[in-house]
Formats: C-alpha cells, sequence, structure tokens
C-alpha cells in the first residue's frame, strides 16, 4: 500500500524535475542578452548611428521621387508611398527581432543576415530544409549585388551633376568622360574601412543635403502651376516603375544593418522613439515631400534627379548640384561597404595566409569594385530606369521577402499566434514584394532596353 502510493510521488517527483531543468534552462537563454556580449572594434555611439542612418536612407533614392510619382500621380504616389514606408519599417524590425531571437537561442553576440536566414531554414519547417547549402551564399550575394548596384546609380548621378555644371561654363564633355574623372576620388573616399571615421563625413553630408533640400523647394516652390494640371492617377502599367524606384529610395537594408552591428548601444536602434523609427519617419516625411511638391512642379518632365531638372543658368542652382555630388560620394562608401565586406572579409580574406598583406588585398578588392561600378555605370543609358530595377529586383528579395520568411522559420516552434495571425500577414508580404518585385523587373529591363536601343 506504502508503495503503491508512492510510485505516483516518485513519478511526480521525477517530472516536476523535468519541469524545472525546463524552466531552469529557458531562464539560462532569456538570460542571455546579445547586445551586452557585443564586441565591436569602432562602435558608434547614438547620435553618430543616426548620422550614417540618415545619410544611408537619403540618397539619389530622395532625388528621383518626383519621377516616382509622374508614374503613379500625386494622389497614388502619396498614398502608395506611405504604405510601402511602413511595410519597410515593419520588415527592417521582423528582421532586426528575428536576428536577436535567434542570437538568443544559440548564444551568440551577432549573426548576420545570411547566417540568420541559415539558422532560420534549419529550425523552420522541413520545406526549407533543401535549400539549405545555398542559403548563406544566395543571401550574401543578394545584399552584395544590391550595394553594387547602388554604387552604380551613384557613379552616374555625380557623373551627370558634374557634367550639367561644366556643360554650363567649360566644353560639352560626354558623361562617361566624366565618370573616368571621378575614379580618383572615388577610390579615395572608398579605402576608408572604418564606419567611425566615415561618421564625420555622414554628419558633413547630412548637414549638406538639408541645405540642399532647401534650395531645392525653394524652386520647386517657385511659380507652382495649378495642381489640375498634374494627374492624380497614372495607368497601372506605370506602376512598376514606380515600386522599384520607391522601394529602392527607402530601403538600404545591408547599410542598415552594419550601422546596427556597429552601435555602441544597439538598444537604441529598435526603441519606439529609437534610431530607426524616428529616422525612418524623417526619411519618410522628406521622400513624400519632395515627390509630391517635385512632381507638381514638373510633372512627367521630371528627370531622374530633380537636380537636373534645376535652372541651368543659376549659379545657385548648379552649386547645389556639387553639393549633392559630394553627399553621393560620400554616400557610395557607405553603400560600398556592405558589398566590400562580403566580398573580402567572409569570402576572400581566409584564402589570405599571409596576415600582414590583408589591408593590401582588402584596398586592391575595393579598388576592383570601384572599377567594375564603374564599368557598368559606363553601360546605364537611364539613371531613374536603372535605379528602379535594382530596387525591384533585390530589394523586393532582400528588404520584403526574406524578412517575412525569416519570421516564419523562427516562429515555427511557437507559433503564429490565434488564427495564425502571423503567418497569414508574413505570406501576404512574400506575395506583395513577389509580385511587386517580378512586374517592377521586367517593366524596368524592358524600358532599359528600349532607352538603350535608343541611346546606342
Amino acid at each position: 500500500m506504502d508503495i503503491s502510493c508512492s510510485l505516483p510521488a516518485v513519478k511526480q517527483s521525477t517530472t516536476g524535475n523535468d519541469k524545472s531543468k525546463k524552466i531552469a534552462q529557458s531562464v539560462v537563454t532569456d538570460d542571455y542578452d546579445p547586445y551586452e556580449h557585443r564586441q565591436v572594434k569602432h562602435p558608434t555611439n547614438n547620435w553618430q548611428t543616426f548620422a550614417h542612418f540618415l545619410k544611408a536612407s537619403i540618397g539619389t533614392g530622395v532625388l528621383a521621387m518626383p519621377a516616382a510619382f509622374a508614374n503613379a500621380g500625386y494622389v497614388n504616389g502619396l498614398i502608395l508611398t506611405i504604405i510601402i514606408g511602413i511595410i519597410a519599417v515593419h520588415s527592417l524590425h521582423i528582421l532586426i527581432e528575428c536576428m536577436y531571437e535567434l542570437c538568443k537561442r544559440k548564444r551568440v553576440p551577432y549573426l548576420t543576415f545570411s547566417e540568420a536566414m541559415t539558422i532560420g531554414f534549419q529550425e523552420g519547417p522541413p520545406i526549407f530544409k533543401c535549400i539549405l547549402p545555398i542559403a548563406k551564399p544566395f543571401v550574401d550575394g543578394f545584399l552584395a549585388f544590391y550595394h553594387f548596384g547602388t554604387c552604380c546609380v551613384y557613379v552616374v548621378f555625380i557623373a551627370e551633376s558634374i557634367k550639367q555644371i561644366i556643360d554650363e561654363y567649360s566644353v560639352v564633355l560626354d558623361v562617361r568622360l566624366h565618370m573616368c574623372f571621378i575614379l580618383l576620388p572615388l577610390f579615395l573616399i572608398f579605402s576608408i574601412r572604418n564606419l567611425q571615421i566615415l561618421a564625420t563625413f555622414s554628419s558633413v553630408a547630412n548637414l549638406l543635403l538639408f541645405v540642399g533640400f532647401g534650395v531645392i523647394l525653394y524652386y520647386v516652390f517657385d511659380d507652382l502651376p495649378a495642381i489640375q494640371e498634374r494627374k492624380p492617377f497614372e495607368t497601372l502599367n506605370k506602376l512598376p516603375i514606380f515600386f522599384g524606384t520607391v522601394l529602392f529610395a527607402l530601403e538600404a537594408i545591408g547599410v542598415i544593418l552594419a550601422i546596427e552591428e556597429n552601435m555602441e548601444k544597439p538598444k537604441a536602434f529598435v526603441r519606439p522613439c529609437g534610431t530607426l523609427n524616428v529616422g525612418m519617419l524623417i526619411v519618410l516625411g522628406l521622400y513624400i515631400a519632395m515627390g509630391f511638391f517635385g512632381y507638381w512642379k514638373y510633372g512627367d518632365k521630371a528627370l531622374g534627379s530633380i537636380t537636373l531638372n534645376l535652372p541651368q543658368k543659376s549659379i545657385l542652382a548648379q552649386g547645389i548640384k556639387i553639393f549633392f555630388a559630394i553627399t553621393i560620394w560620400i554616400s557610395y562608401a557607405l553603400q560600398g561597404y556592405v558589398t566590400a565586406n562580403i566580398v573580402w572579409n567572409k569570402y576572400l580574406a581566409k584564402r589570405v595566409k599571409d596576415t600582414g598583406k590583408h589591408v593590401l588585398f582588402e584596398l586592391l578588392v575595393r579598388c576592383a569594385i570601384v572599377l567594375l561600378t564603374f564599368a557598368f555605370a559606363i553601360a546605364l543609358p537611364d539613371l531613374s530606369l536603372f535605379l528602379s530595377l535594382v530596387g525591384a529586383f533585390c530589394l523586393s528579395i532582400l528588404g520584403l521577402i526574406f524578412p517575412a520568411l525569416l519570421q516564419i522559420c523562427v516562429q515555427y516552434r511557437t507559433g503564429y499566434g490565434k488564427w495564425k495571425f502571423r503567418l497569414a500577414k508574413n505570406l501576404l508580404l512574400i506575395i506583395f514584394g513577389a509580385v511587386g518585385g517580378m512586374m517592377g523587373t521586367y517593366v524596368s529591363i524592358m524600358e532599359i532596353v528600349r532607352a538603350y536601343t535608343k541611346y546606342t
């Protein structure tokens, strides 16, 4: 009797021990904060991070917003920019949150985007197991290519801005020759390998940017036509170009992750009033204002960069073009930082056995990247079309589809909530990114082929 009564007690005690062990293990996991264990060689403070964020997010994309609105209409453009902006910010939040959660599970201070995706596929639904071998190089490849493409766009922008000034006051030369002239400055800025040093350049560039925006708006508000002369809505076949341009403008996912990685206090990045939310609110406001009023002013004549619409004869307007050329020159180093970091640190550095020559070989790799962006820029017929292609092809995958897939994988074990709301939300995000990306890519390629035929 005593023995039979004691058996359940022993079983209950054992079960209790198992539960207590599991609870203890979960407490240990929960107590691990990756941010507290992260060691950064040259950390940036919150203000330096904010400066980098603004500089990375406000590039040629904001100057292309009037041309984007020309492909949507001012009502469509306003509404869709806000929607895409909210989706982009949400995607960045879920990406960073999922990377943080995986760091806690694996008890490591940091995971790269590609590492997080690989681990996510390992722990997610079995259907993703088949793509595990290519997950890391696939994500790295898209990240490197996107930021490489952005650098190509920047080369074209700088060259076109300088060409307009030189054409007015000196000899008229082909834009390709101006690309040759800026090669050395691009080499010099791209040889800076430290984000902390680049923070000083970013602060100066942000000051020039806001002065430049003020001057652009001065010209925009001067003698505005009646709003009735502009279209509130455009045809559906033009929307893919708009989608790609706005996505390119709003997303700088690789640089944003690199900035967050190098923060001294990374918790400040994703707070409700942190760097990400406040920065994106400012960026989105600037983009909407520039797109709406720029389209109101110039209509269908809005060029790939609004600076190219400014008066040729005005000294002030020409000075602003120099300002923006300088800021985009600095942005070139920030955007290219991601490509160089992936190509060198992840894949090539380990092949160089002599560590004393690492700096030399890294500089050679950076030199090769600059030359490649120059070569691609030479072949580009149109700034706005290539900008749309890069945005639609790369950022629909990197900024929308991959974050949604990662959250599906991370939440696979813990569940998707009531009525599987989070699963449904992420599936809609994937569909939105896939449809928009495919349509934007197809239309951009067709337009580039048409423009290139005309250009040659």
